[in-house]
């Protein structure tokens, strides 16, 4: 089965009125789950500046009647900036207001001034990350645990908030580097393929993550995700100057956050995109997933089709253009 999910925006262009947005979240996440979307997924950052960016929990426990039967998580939440407790217990809080429909998707992040912010060093997240991953594993599935860590101590303590799903939501780690694709297939139960890795790139470094996956005594996972930028117009011709500016709004942010995505793509937002987004009428994009799925075995498409300043109403439409496509696939 081919699943589509939807990443919410959750983050405005400089001087939005917040107040007029939450209506037309709620909007676009009834419309992605009465398209029949599989998934709901919310992006995760601080201190953006002028950019006014919903916090991820709060938000996402408001957003959980609206989404019915839909898988609902974090793409990504930035776990080395958290105590491991609190995020242990914030997603077996979110995993029972779902009904057990909870994906913990994590990464490293990639802003300095997020980790000086909260007193983690830069060289520390990886350790962090893994044995965050472990420590909340435990406290999910055990009623007191002892941990003697690098970075955290827990003597004979617990929580008595479990998970529904047993012995806990699966958990999705987003990696770019080969480093950090082994350490996904090694203490995560599936891996986050991130927008900046290109579909020639992905031809091998799906099989190497496989074949970690392997190395580790672990079954195949049964999700590849990925998260792709998708841009569903009516006419083909008509796309990309319906989705270029808030793309480029979208892609100017990271630049200014010192996230250099274009690099070795040639430097253009169109070059950048030519071998990572899905942008056209509903028959190219339709052919793009089963084209990743058909050779690399993409199982998960992480959609996100709106960007900051981007039209609701044509957001709306891609909604109902990309339901259609799920419904056709399966």
């Amino acid at each position: 089965m081919i699943k589509i999910g939807f990443t919410l925006i959750n983050h405005f262009t400089p001087g939005t009125d917040v107040d007029r947005e939450l209506p037309l979240m709620l909007e676009q996440v009834r419309a992605a789950r009465d398209s029949g979307l599989h998934s709901l997924w919310l992006g995760q950052h601080f201190l953006m500046g002028d950019v006014p960016y919903f916090a991820y929990t709060p938000l996402m426990a408001r957003l959980i009647p609206e989404a019915g039967d839909m898988m609902v998580g974090p793409c990504i939440q930035l776990l080395p900036l958290y105590n491991p407790v609190a995020v242990a217990e914030e997603a077996a809080t979110l995993d029972v207001l779902s009904g057990g429909r909870y994906v913990l998707g994590v990464g490293l992040g990639y802003r300095p001034e997020e980790c000086d912010a909260f007193g983690i060093g830069w060289k520390e997240r990886a350790g962090r990350l893994s044995e965050g991953v472990e420590v909340i594993r435990r406290l999910w599935s055990e009623e007191t645990i002892d941990h003697d860590g690098r970075f955290y101590t827990i003597a004979g303590q617990g929580t008595s908030l479990k998970p529904v799903q047993k012995p806990g939501p699966p958990i999705w780690v987003a990696a770019v580097a080969e480093p950090a694709i082994r350490r996904a297939a090694r203490i995560g139960d599936g891996w986050v393929i991130l927008v900046t890795v290109s579909f020639e790139e992905l031809k091998d470094q799906i099989p190497m993550y496989l074949e970690a996956v392997r190395d580790s005594g672990k079954p195949a996972p049964p999700d590849i995700p990925i998260t792709r930028e998708i841009h569903i117009a009516e006419r083909h011709a008509d796309a990309w100057d319906e989705c270029r500016d808030g793309l480029a709004r979208k892609y100017g942010i990271y630049a200014s956050l010192g996230l250099n995505s274009s690099e070795g793509a040639g430097g253009s937002l169109e070059d950048f995109a030519r071998d990572r987004f899905f942008i056209g009428d509903k028959g190219s994009v339709k052919d793009e997933i089963l084209r990743y799925n058909e050779e690399l075995g993409v199982t998960h498409f992480i959609t996100r089709i709106q960007w900051p300043g981007h039209d609701h109403g044509t957001t709306m439409k891609c909604l109902r253009r990309l339901g259609e496509i799920a419904a056709e696939i399966n």
